[in-house]
């Protein structure tokens, strides 16, 4: 049964293909599926009415002379989104389609700028950002002597490859290597390297990681100065070594990273050691080692010659028979015998202890009769009583009369304070 395309029709048109009868739900999974098999893109355009909202989404418009397509980087990638309105980039995501609006939009990953002035541009803002955070400039760690394994973090170029292994191979032949190849350039190169990174660092063994890649422009070095990747380098578990383009080439990992390095050459000079200079300190230090024995072996034998037998046996049989005596005393007071014993019984019946408290009980009420009799002489008890004590201008003791004249000032001393007077007549 044929079922009618347009009300009152029962045919479609000669010369056209019978269309499919679908729902709008069925139309809207198979254009998800569609847009979903076409994979990840990098497309480049212009930025066009860039937007955040509070939930931290970039929203923004990707256009060019003919097309457009709408844009939203997730807040989790907004740290590689640089998003500014007339600025050229390239966009690397994925398409998605959005049943609930029926749009089509591009979920980025990644948004870079296209131009040297734009690329300067980020890189200056994420160093702020490094900066503020304490990353660059921050203590570095110090590369291992003999690593167990060195990793290193390169790109397909056989070039890189080649130039670490012969140095390796002329410092010392098989030192143990571990090759992470990842993508090191162009869209979508950051995220692959952050990645890479940790598959890396988490194999056994690997105690440095060196990360490789051979000259290119600031666009090219882009994703080196990612500032996710920087991040990375700078919690990585294992000191890491930069050695990206040549010496002129200054990305930002190289800020963050425990070692800068001009090629990848010299880096793999200075992570691996080399195998006959080690040879060599060893010698060195076994040569040592035997000198220093010689020496205190010489020194234990001048010593051993200079010593008097009988001297030294007669010093060591006087120590023994001391610590001999010492044992015997602590033995016969841990095993008493009968007569120690009875004695011990005695002195525990006689309660030696009492006397003693007697003693000072007396002694303590000595003390607090001699207290109070002290307390009772003394001249401030005295003056309590209502006495005082006259004394002259000079501070002489007044006892008699024909000390003072008539009309002399005196100083009267009373059990609380003093008092001024002046004698009126002599009697």
């Amino acid at each position: 049964m044929t079922l009618p395309l347009w009300p009152g029709e029962g045919t479609a048109p000669a010369g056209r293909a019978e269309p499919r009868r679908l729902s709008l739900v069925h139309l809207a999974g198979e254009i998800a599926r569609s847009v979903a098999g076409i994979g990840r893109v990098a497309v480049e355009g212009e930025v066009h009415r860039p937007q955040v909202s509070k939930a931290g989404w970039t929203y923004f418009t990707l256009r060019d002379r003919a097309a457009q397509i709408a844009v939203i980087c997730p807040a989790r990638a907004a740290r590689r989104c640089r998003a500014v309105s007339g600025e050229r980039a390239v966009v690397v995501g994925r398409l998605s389609w959005d049943n609930n609006r029926g749009q089509l939009a591009l979920e980025a990953e990644e948004v870079t700028p296209v131009g040297e002035g734009a690329v300067a541009a980020m890189i200056a803002e994420t160093r702020q950002r490094l900066v503020a955070d304490g990353l660059v400039g921050r203590p570095r760690r110090p590369l291992p002597l003999l690593p167990r394994v060195v990793g290193v973090l390169c790109g397909a170029d056989a070039a890189v490859r080649k130039d670490i292994e012969s140095v390796v191979a002329a410092r010392f032949a098989r030192y143990p290597l571990a090759f992470e190849e990842t993508l090191v350039s162009g869209p979508g190169a950051a995220a692959a390297i952050v990645e890479a990174l940790g598959r890396l660092v988490a194999r056994p063994g690997v105690d440095v990681v060196i990360l490789a890649r051979g000259g290119g422009d600031a666009t090219q070095l882009l994703p080196w100065s990612d500032e996710e990747l920087c991040r990375a380098i700078a919690a990585c578990p294992v000191p890491v070594v930069s050695a990206i383009g040549h010496e002129g080439d200054r990305p930002l990992c190289d800020e963050v990273a425990d070692r800068r390095c001009g090629t990848p050459s010299i880096a793999a000079h200075v992570v691996v050691p080399d195998r006959e200079e080690l040879e060599g300190r060893l010698a060195d230090l076994v040569r040592e080692a035997r000198r220093a024995l010689l020496r205190t072996h010489q020194s234990s034998r001048d010593r051993l010659g200079r010593v008097v037998v009988q001297r030294a046996l007669a010093a060591g049989l006087g120590r023994a028979r001391a610590q001999c005596r010492l044992a015997a005393d602590r033995l016969a007071w841990a095993n008493p015998g009968p007569q120690v014993a009875e004695r011990r019984r005695l002195l525990a019946r006689c309660q030696w202890r009492a006397p003693l408290r007697a003693r000072l009980a007396a002694s303590h009420d000595r003390l607090d009769g001699l207290r109070r009799q002290a307390e009772a002489l003394s001249p401030q008890q005295v003056l309590k009583r209502g006495f005082a004590v006259v004394r002259r201008q000079d501070g002489t003791v007044v006892r008699r009369p024909s000390q003072v004249q008539v009309g002399e000032r005196l100083a009267l001393a009373l059990a609380e304070g003093s008092l001024s007077a002046r004698v009126e007549e002599d009697r």
